[in-house]
């Protein structure tokens, strides 16, 4: 075990060196680890584990290479892409008012209700297809993950009515997205309704944030 634990370890540290120890956050100069990294490092470990134990008492050294060698390139290589479809959704949402939110291999774009849809309705915004347009040309470059919008509304009205108006916006963007050659089997959509609140409802600003949609995109 001890020697498979070291076999482990030194995959690992070539795997710092290979894809780099640190990179510079393009936004903050901060100074980090890579994601691509990091993944790679979690793959690595995780598919040691699986091949050492499906390998034979004998051979378990082997497998644990084999498989920390396929589970790193696996999770670098997802790391990796994540990274780029982020850096290019950034670039094309700068000014837009759509914030790009980062957590591990789960990229968030949260879209306020101020540049989607007028209160009580669920027809887009005039000014929201530019917006969308470029959420199409992003989601054809990049077609590995799944794409989950989820509709939000404010309190105002009965619950009811916001479940159904959530869904509705949820539905409104899926509609243009596909419209525009985006494939629908990527594509799920759901209402939260004034579930999830993320400002206070008590100001016209706050129930503004609240009307919002979210696009989650995960790994397929």
């Amino acid at each position: 075990m001890k020697k498979h634990a070291l076999l482990v370890a030194g995959l690992a540290s070539t795997l710092l060196l290979a894809g780099g120890c640190a990179t510079q956050d393009a936004y903050t100069g901060e100074q980090k680890t890579s994601r691509s990294t990091l993944y790679g490092l979690g793959g690595a470990v995780a598919g040691a584990a699986v091949g050492a134990a499906t390998s034979g008492s004998s051979d378990r050294g082997r497998g644990a290479l084999i498989g920390a060698a396929v589970g790193g390139a696996a999770g670098a290589g997802y790391g990796a892409y994540a990274d780029r479809q982020e850096a290019r959704l950034r670039q094309e949402l700068t000014g837009t008012g759509v914030q790009v939110v980062r957590d591990g291999n789960f990229i968030q774009l949260v879209m306020p209700g101020n540049i989607t849809f007028a209160t009580g309705s669920s027809d887009i915004a005039s000014n929201f297809y530019p917006t969308l347009n470029s959420l199409v040309k992003v989601f054809k470059e990049f077609d590995r993950n799944g794409v989950e919008i989820v509709g939000h509304t404010d309190s105002t009205g009965s619950r009811e009515l916001n479940m159904r108006l959530s869904r509705e916006r949820a539905g409104s963007v899926a509609s243009y997205l596909t419209g525009q050659g985006v494939s629908g089997a990527r594509i799920g959509t759901a209402g939260a309704g004034p579930d999830y609140p993320i400002a206070s409802n008590n100001t016209s600003d706050g129930r503004a944030q609240n009307r919002r949609v979210e696009i989650n995109l995960r790994p397929m």
